[in-house]
């Protein structure tokens, strides 16, 4: 799950991360009330939409740049009338954009130095990893493919947790020395408190910026947590925005589906998620192009498996739908009673092919049979994905 920076902010002070003040504005009169709240001249408004690239962004009724520096309040409330209500094309949103409906008013900063700081869960060390550079505020992507030498690497023990001395080289590395180093080490400490603490999968500061006054400051953050562990977090939870995410992933998530859209025309749906990767890569090589990921899980009823249908047909993309079951705690003639069921419910407007194997598949296969309903059967994967390209191309 992603959160915008305004609650990524609030996390933050939660947590003792120095950031600078600000509030979060749903209309131009509340960005007003913020700025003046904040008693300064050095102001910057801040687009609230889960993609990056804002400040380069355009708005749809022509207003350029979803990062705004202004020295009044006044000025703030005359930038978010501009930003609020409107949709924010960026490199990451695609040409569709978002939609803004909150702005970040906070105060801004005068900066000397721009780094980058990150804790991210690596799966291959079993432990998170601490990634550093002295180049921040740019694309770190970027960054590891042209000079991949100036980005540090730190394992760190889950065991034990970032030590002082840890804090210290990385603190050194950033060349953060003198009144800089205590803050910064403070810093690094508490957003791995927050990473920990709140079940993060991602911890991205960019930039961790060196005022000209000098203060260490987290500027921007983006963080993203783990699913599976939401349940522990209700506080969290509550951040999150079902208008940033894409409605079908959101209806999927009301029943248990794992569902991820994808830009091409043939719909799947599987049991496992290895088995859907596989699925997707077969279509792929048969030459098609899959549509989403769909994992419907082992133990799916039929309900899961209806409303799984109506989700895949409300995509206007799709043309075909190949459904790929191996049966072992799901067994082969419920899934395809689920399948009939599904059928019938949502009228189905696509070519169907299905491949069971497993548990009780001639039981399953029978049903399908004696359904008489346009299900084209197929004998194996590669036979399904010969055959739902085929019927996309009719």
């Amino acid at each position: 799950m992603n959160i915008h920076e305004y609650q990524a902010k609030e996390l933050m002070t939660k947590f003792g991360v120095a950031n600078p003040p600000g509030g979060v504005a749903a209309t131009a009169q509340e960005a007003l009330a913020v700025a003046q709240s904040l008693k300064t001249t050095d102001l910057v408004i801040k687009a609230q939409i889960h993609a990056g690239g804002r400040g380069k962004g355009t708005f749809t009724n022509g207003y350029k740049g979803g990062v705004k520096l202004c020295t009044t309040a006044e000025e703030a409330k005359e930038i978010a009338s501009q930003m609020l209500g409107q949709t924010l094309v960026t490199v990451q949103t695609g040409p569709a954009g978002k939609l803004v409906s909150k702005v970040l008013v906070a105060q801004s900063k005068e900066i000397a130095r721009e780094l980058y700081f990150a804790i991210v869960l690596d799966r291959e060390a079993q432990a998170p990893v601490i990634i550093a550079s002295t180049r921040g505020g740019v694309n770190i992507e970027e960054v590891a493919e042209h000079t991949p030498e100036l980005i540090l690497h730190r394992r760190i023990d889950p065991a034990l947790g970032l030590q002082p001395y840890e804090a210290r080289i990385l603190a050194e590395y950033l060349d953060l020395k003198g009144e800089q180093l205590k803050p910064a080490c403070a810093i690094f400490h508490a957003l791995y408190n927050l990473f920990i603490q709140t079940d993060c999968s991602l911890v991205e500061i960019n930039p961790l910026v060196v005022t000209k006054q000098n203060e260490v400051l987290a500027l921007d953050a983006k963080f993203n947590f783990d699913d599976n562990a939401l349940y522990r977090h209700p506080d969290i939870l509550a951040y999150r925005d079902v208008t940033e995410e894409d409605a079908r992933e959101v209806e999927a998530s009301k029943f248990g589906l794992n569902y991820i859209g994808l830009d091409g025309n043939i719909a799947c749906l599987v049991n496992g998620a290895g088995l859907a990767m596989g699925t997707m890569d077969i279509i792929q090589y048969a030459g098609g192009k899959p549509a989403n990921f769909l994992d419907v899980g082992g133990g799916a009823n039929e309900q899961q498996v209806t409303e799984a249908f109506k989700i895949l047909v409300s995509d206007k993309n799709v043309k075909a739908i190949l459904v790929n079951i191996f049966g072992g705690i799901m067994k082969c003639d419920t899934i395809a009673q689920g399948i009939i069921n599904a059928v019938k419910a949502v009228s189905l407007p696509v070519p169907l092919v299905v491949r069971l194997e497993g548990t009780n598949v001639a039981a399953g296969k029978k049903l399908l049979q004696e359904s008489n309903l346009p299900i084209i059967a197929a004998d194996d994967l590669a036979d399904a994905a010969k055959k739902v390209v085929a019927a996309v191309k009719k």
